[in-house]
This record gives structure tokens, C-alpha cells and sequence, in this order.
């Protein structure tokens, strides 16, 4: 096994990728979610990518135009479409005897990558998928629910409102978010879902549990839209977006090793 950096074309554009070597002939794109870059946050994406090689696995991951090492304008994740397709086309030509392509990717990569409809891919796994348009910084209702229930199951938390720690009036404002209504799910939402069901692809969803953005993309996606391509829906507890936790990455490894060895 070795790591190999190569550049690519993309309308005209150089973009820089990255692969991990190994004998499998199937193989994992990592898209990169956000501005970020293909090592991923604190090299994130590159040790993911170490040791999903170190498994047997080949590993691809770029930079998109206008990101990082790559040439042209950042158009972001809704325009990142043939950014993929041509990372894609990269993979195999310098991976031939690959013959499945197992697609990852976190927060908006995610969401991009059902846009695109798993261009040429072979099988989905979407992690934290952002669904949110309109990012105002409040919790949908399911999840301050969740949150309250949290803190009831913690004595500490219980002595500080009998103690009264706890502002009651930031606690009112609470348990009426709690009991709103859920909203409806936001276009960009439906246009995922209906991009998830076009693309015909296996998939796995994957959420971490304390993350807000998992927590509003369950809020948001409108299961109803995905009725004729059922995937899998899974939860990581304790676990943050990124999933630095040491079990939450043990957890992320074991998820995706299992698309790649269905």
C-alpha cells in the first residue's frame, strides 16, 4: 500500500487528488464536505483513509475546484456535481481492476452527493446530510425534547433547578420549542430525497446523535419522498460531527467497511 498524488481535469480546471493504494477491487471515494479540504479537519480524512487502505480497501479523496490545491472558482456543494463525476473518472482510471465504488460523505458532501444522484457510483454512505437553507441556530423541536430528557437523567442538572440555577425564564422559552410544531421539510430536503430515489443506488444514513445537524436533518428529510429506495438509517450515540470521539471513529470505520464489503 501507498499514498499517490495526482491532478485531474474538471471543466477546464486542475484539480488535485489523493489515493490510498491497496488490492481490493472495491474501492471508497471520499467527498469533502463544506470549504474543507481532502486531509479533512485535524487530517480527519486522511487517517480515515489510511486505515479503510490498511483493510484492502483503495481511497480516493480530492480537493474540488477552487478549494485547496485545485484550479477555478468554489461554485459550493450544490454546484459540486461534475466535480465528483470527473474524481470519479480519476479513481478508475488509476485504479482499472476496481470494479465498485462505495461514495462517503459528511454534512454537505453528503447532501451533494445525493443532488448528483451517485454519479457513477455504486453505493451511498451519507453521514450528517445538511439539509438546513435558512441556518438560524435554533433546534427543531424533536431535538430540544431530546435535550431536556437528557438533562432530567442527570442529578446535577436536577439540583441546579431546585437550587434555582436555572433561569426560568430561558426555561419557559425552551419548553415552547419543545412543544412546537416540527416544520415542514425545507426544499433543499425534498430535492435530496428526490435526487436519493433517482439515483437507484444502495445507501446508509448515518447520524451522530449529538450533532445538530443530524438532528435537523431527521427533523427535515421527508422519509414520505423516499418510499421506493428504502435505505438504512443508523445513529452513532455520543458522538460528534466528525466523530472524534474514539468510539464514534470505531463506529464510523466498522459502518463503511460494511458497504464496501457487501
Amino acid at each position: 500500500m501507498s499514498r499517490l498524488h495526482l491532478t485531474f481535469e474538471c471543466q477546464g480546471r486542475t484539480c488535485v487528488g489523493t489515493i490510498d493504494t491497496a488490492p481490493g477491487t472495491t474501492g471508497l471515494l471520499i467527498v469533502s464536505g463544506g470549504n474543507e479540504i481532502r486531509s479533512g479537519a485535524f487530517q480527519g480524512q486522511s487517517r480515515l483513509a489510511a486505515r479503510i487502505a490498511a483493510a484492502g480497501f483503495p481511497v480516493f479523496r480530492f480537493d474540488r475546484r477552487g478549494v485547496g490545491d485545485s484550479d477555478g472558482e468554489n461554485r459550493g456543494f450544490r454546484k459540486s456535481g461534475k466535480d465528483i463525476y470527473a474524481a470519479l473518472e480519476a479513481f478508475r482510471a488509476i485504479a482499472p481492476n476496481m470494479q465498485r465504488v462505495v461514495a462517503f460523505g459528511n454534512c454537505d458532501a453528503a447532501s451533494a452527493l445525493m443532488l448528483a444522484q451517485g454519479d457513477l457510483c455504486d453505493a451511498l454512505v451519507l453521514s450528517n446530510p445538511w439539509t438546513i437553507e435558512d441556518d438560524t441556530g435554533a433546534l427543531p423541536p424533536a431535538a430540544v425534547r431530546s435535550r431536556y430528557l437528557e438533562k432530567l437523567k442527570n442529578p446535577r442538572e436536577l439540583l441546579r433547578l431546585a437550587t434555582g440555577k436555572v433561569s426560568l425564564a430561558r426555561l419557559a422559552g425552551g419548553l415552547r420549542q419543545a412543544t412546537s410544531r416540527a416544520p415542514a421539510p425545507s426544499s433543499l430536503a425534498q430535492e435530496m430525497a428526490r435526487g436519493l430515489d433517482a439515483s437507484g443506488k444502495p445507501y446508509v444514513i448515518l447520524l451522530a446523535a449529538n450533532d445538530r445537524t443530524a438532528q435537523v436533518f431527521e427533523a427535515q428529510w421527508p422519509s414520505d419522498l423516499s418510499a421506493e429506495n428504502q435505505g438504512e438509517v443508523r445513529r452513532c450515540e455520543g458522538a460528534s460531527h466528525a466523530y472524534v470521539e474514539p468510539h464514534a471513529r470505531d463506529w464510523l470505520d466498522q459502518q463503511i467497511l460494511a458497504m464496501l464489503r457487501r
